[in-house]
């Protein structure tokens, strides 16, 4: 029997790679893409696989949604707007893009009788990562800015002021996220699990960890590090690691992701009505942000990375995830190890750079 699917964002970076993997599984696939100027060159573009209908349009679009909807089976919601940002600025756009968009579309879904989701969350909802302090565990409140600018970057114990050691978090942990697209991340997933609720529908949502591959964006200050990395090298620059280069990360291939959304797609088809959980979708191999630069920067023959101590203070230091959840109730392992993503990344194609507004 035919099934289809809507990938939203479906000629993005994660996106598209989520559309090849769900055709390579027997899905027939419809992509909702923006093509916002300030993600996709209008020059370029990842070729869609033959077959794949494609409507342009905004999730935040009544009748586009209503269209793009029709005779769906289930939903991969990719849609957002990316990054950090880069001030309060870009507060109203986050919102717009992932809070409201994510809303519309759940209403839409629920009009048009849908009850499988999957949805594209992310780390950042944690915060910071969790640590050990002696013999208990904690996830650790902002670091001290006179720490920063001394060059202690490790978080430090509310209670006795020791550094704190970085540990694996699990789904169950609070979320605190402390920047704005956290925040809109976080209010995604809030709504999904009042649209599991009041619909009766199953809602898989993904926490991505620092995803790096193919069809990265380039060139904009909400890339992640692996492509400003990438294009450091490319202009023959070393590139420039904040802190101490000690962050802890973990690094899981686009492909890899995908194959997460493939698997949560089929979960969402057994569970009971009305579930909406949380997994974590990461290799289970802890890196540092030293550890990709140095790795990348050898593949591609290029300079070291310089560690500049630079810091911004709203980022985390540590952020690892446990696999557990995902590996035991969605069968997904991750196939790509980072010495073999590193050294494919370092000749696949990236996304054309942008004009930012």
């Amino acid at each position: 029997m035919s099934r289809t699917l809507l990938v939203t964002g479906g000629r993005g970076f994660i996106g598209g790679a989520v559309v090849e993997q769900a055709l390579a599984h027997g899905w027939s696939v419809r992509v909702l893409d923006s093509m916002r100027p300030d993600v996709h060159d209008p020059s370029e573009g990842r070729p869609l696989p033959a077959g794949v209908e494609f409507v342009q349009g905004d999730v935040r679009d009544t009748d586009v949604l209503a269209a793009a909807l029709r005779g769906v089976d289930a939903v991969c919601h990719q849609a957002a707007k990316v990054g950090l940002g880069v001030d309060i600025g870009d507060a109203p756009d986050y919102v717009a893009s992932n809070s409201l968009g994510t809303a519309m579309l759940l209403t839409a879904m629920r009009d048009a009788g849908i009850r499988r989701l999957v949805l594209a969350s992310s780390m950042v909802v944690y915060g910071e990562g969790l640590y050990r302090d002696g013999d208990r565990q904690l996830q650790a409140p902002p670091r001290r800015l006179a720490d920063l600018e001394a060059g202690v970057f490790d978080p430090r114990s509310p209670e006795t002021g020791r550094l704190l050691q970085p540990e694996l978090i699990d789904e169950d942990q609070p979320c605190d996220p402390r920047n704005t697209y956290a925040a809109t991340k976080f209010e995604q997933e809030l709504l999904a699990r009042d649209w599991a609720r009041s619909t009766g529908g199953a809602a898989a949502m993904l926490r991505y960890h620092n995803v790096y591959g193919p069809w990265m964006p380039q060139g904009t200050p909400y890339a992640g590090v692996a492509s400003l990395f990438r294009s450091a090298l490319e202009r023959g620059e070393a590139p420039d690691v904040f802190e101490d280069g000690q962050q802890r990360r973990d690094f899981v291939h686009v492909t890899d992701v995908a194959a997460a959304n493939v698997a949560a797609l089929e979960w969402t088809a057994t569970v009971d009505a009305g579930v909406a959980r949380a997994f974590n979708v990461a290799s289970g191999d802890v890196r540092t942000i030293g550890d990709f630069a140095r790795a990348l920067a050898e593949a591609m023959g290029g300079p070291a990375p310089r560690v500049s101590g630079r810091f911004r203070a709203g980022d985390v230091r540590h952020i690892t995830a446990s696999s557990a959840r995902i590996r035991a109730e969605l069968g997904w392992r991750p196939q790509v190890a980072f010495e073999e993503g590193v050294a494919q990344f370092a000749q696949d194609p990236l996304r054309a750079a942008v004009e930012q507004p």
